[in-house]
């Protein structure tokens, strides 16, 4: 079923953002309260209440351990929960982030990192992952966990995510929100919606880079 994206309030000063993807219905857990009017200039929506990247341990596809709190190094984090049999959402977004990072400068572009947070580590194993990143940008750090640590995580930073849904045929899709969240020296700074275009976020990528803190 195609992926649907939900923005309450969108046009209110304060804004309650909830974003379902890959699949039908909702997820209780992705609120986040933001301005929808970014007073310094960033296309991405500015995150009133910012929140750090979590103490949590998670393996990358080479099988060694990755804590999002301590190993997020990189002065500009980006943070996006999917799956490689997602539909839809999750290939645009990855391919916008590409996109958007092939086209900033060098300087730019060595100062961020995406990491991907497997919402279906059941299939995604970390050749199945690795590969399916790799279509996009071997700098991606595809990460995984148990379903109930990954599913702590997104609650803890406010990412919807209402786990496994049947499709019809048989299988399952895997709903969860499709929001990319941009971190500045390991704070939560910037959301995304999945439809962001390249130009906007190529422009805040570059802010974020240049930001002092």
């Amino acid at each position: 079923m195609t992926a649907r994206l939900r923005l309450a309030g969108a046009m209110a000063v304060v804004a309650l953002i909830v974003v379902t993807g890959c699949s039908a219905g909702s997820g209780e857990n992705g609120s986040v309260t933001a301005v929808a009017t970014n007073p310094s200039g960033f296309h991405g929506i500015a995150i009133q209440q910012p929140y750090p990247l979590p103490d949590v341990t998670y393996h990358d596809t080479s099988g060694q351990p990755f804590n999002l709190a301590s190993d997020a190094s990189s002065p500009v984090t980006l943070v996006f929960f999917g799956y490689t049999h997602c539909p839809d959402l999750c290939n645009l977004v990855l391919a916008n982030v590409a996109a958007a990072l092939r086209r900033s400068d060098p300087g730019v572009r060595s100062q961020v990192r995406l990491l991907f947070i497997s919402t279906d580590p059941d299939r995604d194993t970390p050749s199945i992952l690795r590969g399916y990143l790799d279509r996009f940008d071997p700098s991606y750090v595809g990460l995984r966990a148990p379903e109930a640590t990954m599913e702590a995580t997104a609650s803890a930073l406010h990412i919807g995510y209402a786990g496994k849904q049947t499709v019809a045929g048989g299988g399952y899709e895997v709903t969860h929100g499709t929001q990319i969240t941009a971190f500045r020296g390991g704070t939560a700074r910037l959301v995304w919606m999945a439809d962001t275009p390249v130009r906007d976020l190529r422009t805040d990528l570059a802010r974020l880079a240049k930001a002092r803190s």
